[in-house]
């Protein structure tokens, strides 16, 4: 599976919003895997969709330090 774009959809308070495209999955189970690695991850929230080869990832923003 390979990820061939990440578009930014959204920026909410401390948390962004991302859509990937995944290509080279074949099953319904691939796309289950990739989820639920996915949601395996400190604050991540995701969603796959095997039909349209997406997934959308909600994740904390980095912190930054003041310059």
């Amino acid at each position: 599976m390979t990820s061939t774009t990440a578009t930014p959809a959204s920026a909410i308070g401390d948390t962004s919003e991302v859509e990937l495209l995944i290509g080279g999955m074949t099953c319904a189970s691939c796309a289950a895997r990739v989820e639920k690695k996915l949601n395996r991850m400190d604050g991540v929230s995701a969603t796959v969709n095997f039909a349209t080869e997406k997934a959308k990832v909600s994740y904390p923003e980095a912190s930054r330090s003041p310059t």
